[in-house]
């Protein structure tokens, strides 16, 4: 099957409230440009320094997403064209992420990740550490960042009545966010999760953001 197979099937049985970010790491660009020209702008990377080889390179009109753990001393090398950070798992992140993008006159949209997990290898917030954040005054001090929402990461497992539980914790994580500190705040409105093997599952509960890689492209190369 072709990439663009691929992106047609996937994109074909998606409710309109879904967005695919097409996770490209790993991908050459050939790749990344058979997806493009079947219509996908939108692409998901998770190591910083491959993102900004591939920005240089690939059509502007690309909308890049960081899904990957981000380190704050490699922040500057994204905050002038990344369009949206999936992945925020603490005050200091955050706060880095504004004082980048400050400096290049940008507002980056950002996600708070949750840890919603039962693997100890993924990170995030837990929802306690995330209300500590958003009651904090310091978060008003940020004018560089909007909150847009939240992510997070399923268990790796077959177990889908497990898979169905955590997507089920990060939605009401979200409406809980969303009614005690976004009320009316048309800018909080994701919930990124979901990939390749979950992502129906995780639409079931409510995803507006996907993240899928191999079901697209096919299983990881190394570029």
């Amino acid at each position: 099957m072709t990439i663009e197979y691929n992106l047609v099937k996937i994109k074909s049985a998606l409710p309109v409230s879904v967005q695919l970010v097409a996770v490209s790491k790993t991908k050459s660009n050939e790749d990344i440009m058979e997806a493009y020209r079947a219509g996908q702008r939108i692409f998901g990377e998770n190591k910083v320094q491959e993102l900004v080889r591939k920005w240089e390179s690939l059509p502007k009109d690309i909308e890049w997403h960081f899904i990957g753990h981000l380190q704050s001393n490699k922040v500057r090398m994204i905050a002038p064209f990344v369009a949206m950070i999936h992945s925020v798992d603490s005050f200091k992140v955050l706060k880095t992420i504004n004082d980048e993008a400050k400096l290049v006159y940008r507002v980056i949209p950002c996600l708070l990740q949750f840890h919603i997990a039962e693997e100890e290898s993924k990170f995030g917030f837990s929802h306690e550490e995330a209300i500590q954040l958003l009651s904090s005054i310091k978060l008003t001090e940020l004018e560089n960042v909007t909150i847009a929402g939240v992510m997070g990461m399923a268990t790796f497992t077959q177990d889908t009545t497990l898979i169905n539980k955590e997507f089920s914790t990060l939605k009401e994580i979200f409406q809980t966010l969303k009614e005690v500190f976004f009320s009316g705040n048309a800018n909080f409105r994701e919930i990124s999760m979901g990939m390749s093997d979950d992502y129906l599952i995780a639409i079931e509960n409510g995803s507006t953001m996907i993240r899928v890689g191999s079901t697209i492209f096919g299983e990881r190369c190394h570029i």
